[in-house]
Formats: structure tokens, sequence, C-alpha cells
């Protein structure tokens, strides 16, 4: 068997979430161990506001040296259904007509990292298309739909490989599917988030600080955006008790791009900062772009994550990275990878506990501490370990599974799109 691989990676979004980021640094892992890789992204364009509306820039806003293949995603009229249904069918026809110019197949693996691309990979290999998929569970939800849960149960239970990368999604994996899915860890690029000094913010560092009016002291930074599961209001009311030690201390809310809207929820975010008063200590930046995202991490003072489900939760390895005492929640997966040495772990129900660790994490002698011990994770966590992992999935796959003959005919160039 050819070492080299042809590998098809899968993502519904081209906008920064934990499972969207892992997809491109784990392409560009595998690219730099010499497999050939593209990726196949769902792009949305904002829809036009008015006559002068520019829409965004499509694609992923930084760059990247392997293959991109960029699916267009229609804008979608219902309700949440609708728009999963939809999204699955965007997918399924790119790869099903018959007269697209340079069809992309075939592949020795394709591989979904959601539940949107993981269905659609399903109906292809139900067509015969392809032979067989991977999927990598991030992290599983309780879905109020039928129709969600109904893909969410198919996206686990049908594909021929399920990885994981955390142990206590093995664990649910086994209990709740009967499935074994053997381990793959996430990364972190420790070249792109350490910072230079910490004593010297560089000019772009300030630069930010000044276009996002970061003026307070000390700054509080989460990346997630406001949802349930990222435990959004409990930071809020445990910021605000932290507000009467550090009057003018600020708290970042950053990310927030979403297949969901979450809608009743942030509204009772909203009537939570309007009931604290705490709306001037405030920051609501919205979605970083990959430039300014570690100017963001070196511009905060600590980290804070309680967040109640995360499949591994990227955002922590990114702030430690960049130098960031951090505060997260005392339950997987952050249990895993993270001693009560490297991070303050909370119970995430608890706001004084979590305000408590707020005040904590300001002594200059305790976030050092953490800083310092929590350092030796970016040489265990890196992208190169996780591709050599998934490298040893994919082979074992491919000997159990071998292409469909009518797959083993050379594949046509795709066509890509370019950084």
């Amino acid at each position: 068997m050819n070492n080299r691989l042809r590998i098809a990676l899968f993502t519904y979004a081209t906008k920064p979430r934990g499972s969207v980021v892992h997809t491109l640094e784990l392409a560009e892992a595998l690219h730099q161990l010499g497999h050939e890789v593209c990726i196949y992204a769902l792009d949305k364009q904002d829809a036009p506001q008015d006559p002068a509306h520019v829409p965004n820039k499509r694609g992923f806003d930084r760059p990247y040296s392997c293959s991109v293949q960029l699916i267009p995603a229609q804008p979608v009229t219902g309700d949440i259904d609708r728009l999963i249904q939809q999204r699955i069918q965007e997918f399924v026809r790119f790869f099903s007509d018959p007269i697209a110019p340079n069809r992309p197949l075939p592949y020795d693996c394709y591989h979904a990292q959601d539940c949107i691309s993981a269905n659609a990979l399903l109906q292809l290999r139900q067509q015969g298309q392809i032979p067989h998929f991977v999927r990598t569970v991030h992290h599983i939800d309780a879905f109020s739909s039928p129709y969600l849960q109904a893909c969410q149960e198919k996206s686990i239970a049908e594909p021929d490989l399920c990885l994981c990368v955390s142990a206590h999604w093995q664990t649910q994996l086994r209990q709740q599917y009967n499935i074994e899915a053997p381990r793959v860890i996430n990364g972190v690029d420790r070249d792109r988030f350490v910072r230079p000094d910490a004593l010297n913010p560089s000019e772009a560092v300030l630069d930010l600080k000044q276009r996002l009016n970061l003026l307070g002291n000390p700054i509080y930074l989460t990346v997630g955006g406001i949802e349930p599961r990222k435990n959004s209001i409990a930071l809020l009311q445990a910021f605000a008790q932290a507000l009467i030690d550090f009057p003018q201390a600020q708290l970042v809310i950053a990310g927030g791009a979403t297949l969901f809207d979450y809608q009743d929820y942030r509204h009772q975010f909203f009537a939570e900062v309007d009931r604290l008063g705490v709306s001037q200590s405030l920051v609501l930046p919205g979605i970083i772009t990959e430039a300014d995202l570690p100017l963001l991490y070196h511009a905060a003072d600590a980290f804070v994550f309680p967040s109640l489900k995360e499949g591994w939760g990227l955002v922590v390895l990114e702030a430690i990275a960049s130098g960031l005492p951090v505060i997260t929640a005392q339950q997987p997966p952050f249990t895993e990878f993270l001693s009560d040495q490297q991070a303050l772990l909370v119970n995430p129900q608890d706001v004084e506990a979590i305000a408590q660790a707020m005040r904590q994490i300001m002594q200059p002698a305790l976030a050092k501490s953490l800083v310092a011990e929590s350092q030796m994770l970016c040489n265990i966590y890196t992208w190169e370990n996780s591709a050599r992992m998934h490298i040893n999935a994919y082979h074992q796959l491919i000997e159990d599974k071998p292409l469909l003959k009518s797959q083993s005919s050379p594949r046509p160039p795709i066509q890509t799109a370019k950084p």
C-alpha cells in the first residue's frame, strides 16, 4: 500500500468554530507530512442588506497550503431542520453532479468533522459513489428536534470508523452506541500564538486594544460567543462579582459563528446584562479575524472558560500557548489534560466559585505559576502528533475496507480555491 494517502476532509463552514479549526489545522499537518489533502467546506456569504453592501470575503480567513474546495451554501428560508437538510444536500449535489467539472473523486479516505458532512457522506456511500467514510465525533448534543436528533444518530452509528478527541467522548460512544472509537488528539500551533514579550505589548496589540476599546484592567477573555453550553450567563454573573474588587475590569466575549442563533438564551443574557448593570464593562467584538486572534489573547490578562460541554476545548490550549493563566471547568474533557497546577479548575455551575477564581487569578505569583506549569502541554498537543495518529487510523480502515473497483481509476485534478 502506498504510504502517501489522498484524503478529503469535510467541514460545514469556513467561519472559526472548534471543528472547523480542527479541520484546517489537521489538513495542513497532513499536507506537511506529504499526503495529498483537500478540504471541502460549505461556504456561506452574507446576504446583502442594501445595494452598497459588500459581502464578506469567501473562504477561510487565513493562509493555507493544502487544497481547498469551497461549496456555495445558499440562503435558507425556514427553520433549523430545513437549514440542515439543505446543507446536507449541497454537499451531496456537489459530489453527485455527473457533468460537474473536476469531479472530486476518488480519495483513499473521506473524513467528516461534523454531523452535516457525515450525513452527506452517508448518502454518497449509499449511492455507491464512495466506498467508506470516517467521522470525528467532537461531542454529542441533545436536540429537541426529532430530525436533528436522527441526523446525529446516523452520523455516529453509520460511519465505517468514528474517531474522538477525548477519552470522555470515547466512553460516551462506547456506552451509548457500543462504538469503539480511536482517540486522536487536538493540537495548537505554538508559533502562531506565543506572546513575544508580555511586558512590552507590540504596536499591533496596542492597536487592537484601541480598536476594540479595551481600556480596562484587568481584561478577562473568553472565546466562543454567547450560548448555553458556553455557560455565558454564569460567566457574566461571576464577572459582575469580580467587578466589586476590580471596578475597571472588562469581560471580552469573542466569537460566536454557529448554525444556531440561541435567540432565547441571548435574550436572557442581555436581560442579565441590564439587571447587573455591567454593559459598560462588557465587550462583544463578534468574530475575530485570524490575524487578530493571537493579538486578542495577548491583550488579555486571563482566560475564563467555564464551559458546560466541549469536545476538547481548543481555545483553552490557544490561551495557554499565548501565555495566559486559565480558568476552566473541573470536569472532562478539561481534566483529561489539565491539572490544578496548570489551571484554576472550578465547578461551572457555581457562580461564586467562578468569581472567586477570577479574583485569585489576578494574583501575580499564582498567574505566573499557572502559565509556567501549563507550557509543557504545547509540546505534547501538536498538530503533527495529531496528524500521525490520524494516518494510523486511516491506514487501518483502508486495510479493512479497500476502495471499490469503481473508485480505483485515476482521480481527475481538483479545482482549488487559492488562499
